[in-house]
């Protein structure tokens, strides 16, 4: 039957809808398997790193065996606070005795789906990527969660790799804990401004009350301080810390938590601040040391029985040392390099989001009482705009950004470039009436200094670093350098235990073999002023620092005898090397051994034992340590005749009268200041060690990993200025006191000498004839080496 023409032509219409439909189909099924495989491939991608993140997870030990900090308090001998164990203020209170309103506005701010998720907010991370994503202010999205696996595990730092991994701690930590228990560590453990750690101590520190007695305007204030607590809280800021409040209190009525009455009244009541009561003294490293011997004491118990630790320090002799070190220290990295941004951030064109976004980024970066956090708004050749973490926009330009010009180039390298959300450090430094704002960045060099009591041995002052935050290394106590020149004046006193007198002629002139010229394989030491001056008294070659009158008198002593003889100070023999470089400091001390030998020269001759622990007390304040009271300084603690120590007293006067340390009698004004700088090799160390009346003061500068502090720095020009300004403070009140003549000691002409050499027999010249070859210093030298170096004694021709 023929199909009519009608017909044939739908059919046909049919089949090509037919074959274009499963074309589409298939390329629709095409483009859905790629995806398919790309998702996949993607997934496989995503659970490879997070597998590789999962593995290289902390474990939860902190937070599981969670171990608070609270009540151990390190006071000064005059009462001052320094800390409640370490740096921390902390009161625990467990989360069924935090009070409900408290936890109610924690939640209505920070969290308030904590109940509900496990760990992580999608519904707050999907807000938080939209308005990364589109330009819009970027937010942050942590729960409290994941806020407490930041704090107990992770740095503050804002990248990818933290953020994966605070979220799969968040799910690791609800696995393992309850949802109390979270919130408790939480409450507990945020920092919140002033040194407070957790509301309990929040609350003492800013109303001077337990939480149980805050009202809902003060509760809600306390409430608003993790997101800025810094520069927000309060003593920092009341307007911003007002701003937080009002929140606070708008998010609890939009909860349900409080009515629009509570609300209102809230509003309106005054805040009565807790007037100021802990004094802030700066001795983090001490805290860390006194709360070591309270625990090796009492272990476990010292956190939580109310222990008090009195000190021997004095709470403004720290101070000044605190302040004096860190002057120091900045100074020193003025002098350095621009090295870049901390950080970077973008930052949206429309204002209102910049600023937004600039606090936010501020907010995990750890603020300075000198290096100031802050992220740059504007950037030209000529000045920087910046904000402050406490909100403050500020202008630096002049000297500071000398340096970093470089930086402010349009070609800047990216590590280096100083342009807007660059996050930088910067320094307020003042000029006339106010205050000039400068760039800065963190100091890689470090410091270290102590001052102690010579008769007693009490430590005065301690200061082990820059900043303990950063560094708990203390190296005051730790560090073991090489002392240099600072180290002279002990092989002085041996000395003149072997017939040198002051006035003795010692030959500075370099080491040469018997037909005077240099040995091949000899040790040609120098001295850094890059001269030989001859024959010089032994006064001289002291006040100058010379090396060369150094090894020739330990060359007169005799290495063996030079060496028992420095013991006698405090110094152990297997921290002195066993050849000539001796003469020249190359052996290691810590500062506080530096201390303690300088001690027995300002006493007359005695060896004290430092101590900074006077007492530990209970809770009950029942006496649990006393320190033994000091010794009487007798024969039976006598390390060195008094005319000995009296001798090496005369010429340490000098050094800071006439001869390297000069600047200290200059500046302040004093005639009984004695001490010696110390500069080793290539300036890796600087030293300035001293005494005036009733203190021992000891600074060093240099970097943790030994470098060069810089082509013409010294101890003269690094250490003594911290030594100068804390004894300033630290000889505030106190009388001149010259030097008192001891016994054996006589006045012949312009110098002293020991009394049965009056007329003489002493040694009158060292080194006058050629010395036999020095041979270069190893360690392997015989530690019976004769003295090598020709002397001659006056009535006496024969030579020693």
């Amino acid at each position: 039957m023929r199909v009519p023409h009608g017909v044939r032509r739908a059919r046909v219409a049919r089949h090509a809808r037919h074959a274009r439909g499963f074309v589409l189909l298939g390329s629709v099924m095409m483009v859905a398997a790629a995806a398919a495989v790309l998702a996949l491939l993607a997934l496989l991608a995503l659970a490879a790193m997070a597998g590789w993140y999962w593995s290289d997870l902390p474990p939860l030990d902190k937070a599981t065996d969670y171990r608070p900090r609270q009540h151990l308090q390190v006071l000064t001998a005059d009462g001052a606070e320094i800390a409640q164990f370490g740096t921390e203020r902390r009161i625990f209170v467990p989360v069924e005795g935090m009070p409900l309103r408290l936890k109610q506005a924690v939640l209505a701010t920070e969290d308030a789906g904590f109940y509900e998720h496990a760990g992580i907010s999608w519904r707050g991370l999907a807000r938080a990527t939209w308005a990364n994503l589109s330009g819009g202010v970027p937010q942050g999205a942590s729960t409290i969660t994941q806020q407490v696996a930041r704090t107990f595990f992770l740095s503050t730092r804002r990248t990818p790799e933290r953020k994966i991994k605070e979220a799969m701690l968040a799910v690791q930590l609800e696995r393992t804990l309850a949802k109390d228990q979270i919130l408790e560590l939480y409450l507990n453990q945020i920092y919140l401004g002033q040194r407070a750690y957790g509301f309990g101590a929040a609350s003492q520190v800013y109303f001077g009350k337990p939480l149980a007695q805050l009202s809902l305007a003060e509760t809600a204030m306390l409430a608003g301080l993790p997101q800025n607590p810094i520069h927000a809280n309060p003593v920092a800021n009341v307007a911003r810390a007002r701003q937080r409040q009002a929140w606070v209190l708008s998010r609890l009525l939009k909860t349900g938590a409080i009515d629009a009455a509570e609300h209102a009244q809230a509003r309106a009541e005054p805040l009565l601040l807790r007037p100021p009561r802990f004094i802030d003294v700066n001795a983090q490293h001490v805290a860390e040391m006194a709360r070591r011997a309270v625990v090796e004491r009492l272990g476990e118990k010292a956190y939580t029985e109310g222990v008090r630790v009195v000190t021997s320090l004095r709470a403004d002799d720290q101070r000044a040392a605190h302040d004096a070190l860190r002057r120091a220290v900045l100074a020193h990295e003025r002098k350095q390099p621009w090295r870049g941004p901390e950080d970077f951030e973008a930052l949206p064109d429309d204002p209102a989001q910049a600023d937004r976004a600039a606090a936010l980024a501020l907010k995990d970066q750890r603020d300075d009482e000198d290096l100031r956090a802050a992220i740059v708004l504007a950037a030209s050749p000529n000045e920087l705009g910046v904000k402050l973490a406490s909100g403050e926009a500020v202008v630096v330009r002049g000297e500071s950004l000398r340096r970093a010009q470089r930086a402010l180039s349009s070609k800047a390298p990216a590590a280096l470039a100083l342009r807007r959300g660059a996050i930088v450090r910067v320094l307020a430094v003042p000029r006339g009436k106010g205050v000039e704002w400068q760039l800065a960045q963190w100091p890689q060099a470090d410091a270290a200094f102590v001052a102690i009591d010579p008769a007693t041995g009490r430590i005065r002052a301690l200061v082990g670093g820059f900043d303990f935050n950063r560094q708990q290394f203390n190296r005051v106590t730790s560090a073991r350098r090489q002392p240099g020149s600072a180290f002279k004046p002990f092989l002085y006193s041996a000395a003149l235990e072997h017939g040198v007198m002051p006035e003795t002629r010692v030959d500075d002139a370099p080491l040469v073999d018997g037909d005077g010229a240099s040995g091949d394989g000899a040790w040609n030491p120098k001295n850094s002023d890059g001269r030989f001056d001859g024959e010089i008294s032994m006064r001289e070659g002291l006040v100058r620092s010379k090396n060369l009158v150094s090894v020739r008198l330990l060359q007169h002593v005799g290495l063996d005898p030079a060496r028992q003889w420095i013991t006698r100070f405090g110094f152990a023999p297997e921290q002195m090397p066993q050849n000539l470089t001796l003469a020249l400091g190359s052996g290691s001390a810590s500062p506080l051994q530096l201390a303690q030998a300088y001690a027995v020269f300002a006493n007359g001759g005695h060896r004290v034992t430092p101590v900074l622990i006077e007492r530990i007390v209970d809770g009950q304040g029942q006496v649990l340590f006393e320190a033994p009271p000091p010794p009487v300084l007798d024969e039976h603690q006598r390390v060195v005749p008094e005319r000995n120590a009296f001798v090496v007293n005369t010429l340490l006067a000098d050094v800071t009268r006439r001869g390297t340390a000069a600047r200290a009698q200059a500046t302040l004004q004093r005639a009984d200041l004695h001490g010696k700088t110390g500069t080793t090799n290539d300036a890796v160390d600087a030293w300035f060690a001293g005494w005036a009346p009733g203190v021992v003061g000891v600074a060093w500068m240099g970097y943790d990993d030994p470098q060069s502090l810089g082509e013409g720095e010294s101890g003269g020009g690094l250490a003594l200025p911290i030594w100068i300004e804390s004894m300033a403070r630290l000889l505030r009140g106190v009388p001149v006191q010259p030097l008192t003549r001891p016994e054996g000691v006589v006045a012949v002409g312009d110098d002293w000498r020991y009394e049965e050499l009056a007329v003489g027999g002493f040694v009158t010249h060292v080194g006058r004839a050629a010395a036999g070859p020095a041979a270069a210093p190893s360690a392997s030298s015989s530690a019976s080496s004769a003295p090598a170096a020709a002397a001659s004694v006056a009535g006496n021709a024969t030579s020693r």
